[in-house]
């Protein structure tokens, strides 16, 4: 328990307090995620849905929890009951089966659009030109059951720290842009275990840590 304590304390005595920690639990047994949230903290990410379930039916109630992973539009509904927040929005279809959902349970939802600012095809996101399309419709009100919170970025991995502060900053430039428009936005999630303080540097206000939180990741731990 202390090394967890410890790991958080030490990550966060070193954040500005405008900046959001969500600790990524993926993989981590429910014991890891009840020693952080007992040193007071309540923002946890999740990659896999079926993860999340189990683990949101275990822990605490009070516990804020993040889908950080790719999202199929079949799994939606069965974690709009108690997301706190998806980062992952990364087309229209998926954002009208959150809003469809979000309807059935009578409530508005929390999402980030995903932006693809890195080199890698392998990482998900929306161009800017499709980020452009999905804010004018919601101007138009058709997500009225969604609340556009902000917007998501990874960067490629890559140890060229230029490279990642550039793409970082495409990305937040966005966000100044788009700030204006939408009166809901707030959070600039960017940065994870090795590049968030580059993130920061450059207009991130929620980061995603995991390895450094919780040690290492273990695939067989459930």
């Amino acid at each position: 328990m202390n090394d967890i304590c410890k790991n958080l304390n030490t990550i966060k005595k070193t954040l500005p307090k405008s900046v959001t920690l969500v600790a990524v639990s993926k993989t981590k047994p429910i014991n890891d995620i009840l020693k952080a949230y007992h040193c007071k903290h309540k923002h946890f990410g999740e990659n896999k849905v079926q993860e999340l379930i189990v683990k949101q039916q275990k822990l605490p109630d009070d516990i804020h929890w993040h889908m950080i992973g790719h999202l199929q539009r079949n799994k939606v509904k069965y974690i709009i009951p108690f997301i706190y927040l998806i980062h992952s929005v990364d087309n229209l279809k998926l954002i009208k089966e959150i809003d469809k959902q979000s309807a059935k349970n009578n409530k508005k939802t929390n999402i980030l659009l995903q932006v693809k600012i890195a080199s890698e095809e392998t990482k998900f996101g929306m161009s800017p030109t499709e980020l452009e399309k999905i804010i004018e419709l919601s101007k138009e009100e058709s997500f009225p059951h969604i609340r556009i919170k902000g917007f998501m970025g990874m960067a490629t991995h890559t140890d060229d720290r230029k490279q990642i502060a550039d793409e970082f900053q495409f990305l937040h430039q966005l966000f100044i842009k788009y700030k204006t428009q939408l009166a809901d936005l707030k959070y600039l999630s960017m940065g994870m275990s090795n590049d968030y303080p580059i993130a920061i540097d450059n207009g991130s206000n929620m980061i995603r840590i995991g390895s450094a939180v919780f040690g290492s990741r273990n695939y067989h731990s459930g």
